[in-house]
Parts: C-alpha cells; sequence; structure tokens
C-alpha cells in the first residue's frame, strides 16, 4: 500500500462512526447477566475480555464466573444502539438506557 493509501486508511477508520448503546454479558452456564453501556461498544467487548482472561475484572462476581466456567459459557450481545442528532444528549441517554436494560434483564451491573 502506497503512502496516500495509508493515508486515507487512517483517514476512513478515524472518521467511522462509533457504535454506541448498551451491552449484556451472559454467562450461561450459570444464567448471570451483567449490563452496562458504552460509547463504543465494538471496542468495549475486547476490553472486556481481555480484562476477564487477565484475572482483573472489578466486577469479582464476574470474575468468579469467568474463572469457574470459562469464556466458552460467557456471550457479549449489543441490546439496545443508542443514536441522537444531539452528542450532548448522548451520555444521560446511555445512563438511561442502561439503567432500564438492567432492570429489564435482571441484571448486575458491569462495574460493581
Amino acid at each position: 500500500m502506497d503512502n496516500a493509501g495509508k493515508k486515507d486508511a487512517i483517514r476512513n477508520y478515524k472518521e467511522r462512526k462509533q457504535l454506541q448503546g448498551v451491552f449484556a454479558i451472559r454467562c450461561e452456564a450459570s444464567g448471570e447477566v451483567w449490563v452496562a453501556s458504552s460509547p463504543n461498544l465494538d471496542a468495549h467487548q475486547n476490553r472486556e475480555w481481555f480484562v476477564l482472561r487477565s484475572g482483573l475484572h472489578r466486577n469479582k462476581a464476574m470474575q468468579a464466573a469467568w474463572n469457574k466456567h470459562g469464556d466458552a459459557s460467557f456471550r457479549y450481545e449489543i441490546v439496545e444502539e443508542i443514536t441522537d442528532d444531539n452528542p450532548l444528549l448522548i451520555p444521560s441517554l446511555l445512563k438511561d438506557r442502561e439503567k432500564h436494560w438492567r432492570a429489564q434483564l435482571n441484571a448486575a451491573a458491569v462495574t460493581a
């Protein structure tokens, strides 16, 4: 790839729209569910799995379930995508929808 192609690829990567919303992490073996929101859903799963594999997750219950049942028992799912024309409203929308989904799924917070 030439320099112009590299610059185009970098610019396209930086300009891409990030998927934001609410996600759930489920342990199928135990039935436990954890919910959180993120302004970048694509990157958040990688972060959660990295921390769990490292054994350093802040949510001790989730880490214990991961250690007991293994990564094959865990699923990451996007439960709602959040979009709004006003970017200033996104943080409050994420909090509100996270609270809604936590109640709907009878789930705990990802960060305990």
